[in-house]
């Protein structure tokens, strides 16, 4: 019966280009394809970056460039944004880019929405200049996208060209249950951040699920989860592989962010008590160590929050190992 459970999941990716130490961003991309093309190769739904700012680790920022420098290095995995900040830009400009990308690269192109700034408040003030001040209505916002992707806008004032009348899947992304709210008020599908904000995870898929209208674009609720997933040939390695992520994690709680640093044996030299505690709870929902143990965890939890697709995000340092945990945690929905 389990093995039925995870056979009828999908499994997707999100990548943030995070940089590693001693190298550049450059060589972040050039290694975001490598695992895009290998992730197609495997099997995974869906390929999609977060849009981040003024963080060293992170070169996602600008999020439909490399959207399109993925969806061009691959054939047919669905590749898009994990997401879109939505009060950083104009509707109008993300229906643009987002109808030049479907354009070039037809029904492969997904546009997931946040409401955050992703970034800090001095930088989101640098982002949105003038604008930083105004109310930002993130319903009425993707209501305007919505409305610029139809076709019945063609006699408009103002149209997305290209994007008029294409295909292009919003999804509603959030850490809280606003964005669960409003997800079924709207009939989208859901994604959560639960690799990074655990704490409302269960009540927002309830809520999500318990609310949702049918809409034109769904019939029904479909929840996806982000988590985190380190996997290696045994548990030990893997929790060693893991320590990197967790000093990723430390940095955004003590606020001395780094670039991803190699795994290291010993943790205990970076953190005292209660900022592995704090680190072990951002982790609530990750899934770490050999085939058999994820396995396990992960049946586990599909079971109990019945998702409909998990999105893994891995920050291992070597590339090769890294390579290889996406590999292993194919397997368990292809087994």
């Amino acid at each position: 019966m389990a093995d039925h459970i995870l056979k009828n999941v999908r499994y997707s990716i999100l990548d943030l280009a995070t940089v590693l130490d001693g190298f550049t961003a450059a060589d972040s991309f050039k290694t975001s394809l490598d695992l895009a093309k290998q992730s197609e190769a495997l099997g995974y739904t869906r390929y999609w970056f977060a849009e981040h700012h003024n963080m060293a680790s992170v070169a996602s920022s600008a999020t439909a460039v490399l959207i399109g420098y993925i969806a061009g290095g691959t054939n047919s995995i669905r590749v898009g944004s994990g997401g879109i900040m939505l009060p950083n830009h104009a509707p109008l400009i993300v229906a643009e880019q987002f109808g030049t990308l479907a354009s070039l690269y037809p029904n492969r192109i997904d546009l997931g929405l946040g409401r955050a700034p992703g970034t800090d408040q001095v930088t989101a003030m640098a982002i949105r200049g003038e604008n930083f001040n105004a109310v930002h209505n993130f319903s009425r916002d993707i209501d305007k996208l919505q409305q610029f992707f139809s076709a019945d806008n063609n006699r408009a004032s103002v149209r997305a060209i290209p994007g008029e009348g294409l295909d292009i899947p919003i999804w509603i992304l959030g850490s809280s249950t606003d964005s669960a709210r409003l997800a079924a008020e709207k009939g989208l599908p859901y994604a959560f951040a639960s690799h990074f904000a655990p704490t409302y995870f269960e009540q927002a898929i309830s809520i999500y699920r318990n609310n949702f209208k049918p809409s034109e674009f769904l019939q029904e609720p479909y929840v996806m989860a982000c988590v985190n997933v380190v996997a290696a040939d045994t548990d030990t390695e893997a929790e060693r592989l893991s320590s990197s992520v967790k000093r990723i994690f430390l940095g955004a709680i003590t606020g001395k962010r780094e670039l991803l640093k190699p795994a290291v044996d010993d943790m205990d030299i970076y953190w005292d008590q209660l900022e592995k505690e704090a680190v072990g709870q951002m982790l609530y929902y990750s899934f770490i160590g050999s085939a058999q143990t994820i396995k396990e965890n992960l049946e586990a939890f599909v079971a109990k929050y019945g998702v409909n697709e998990i999105m893994s995000t891995s920050h291992i340092y070597d590339h090769q190992a890294k390579l290889h945990s996406n590999k292993i945690f194919a397997g368990l929905f292809r087994d």
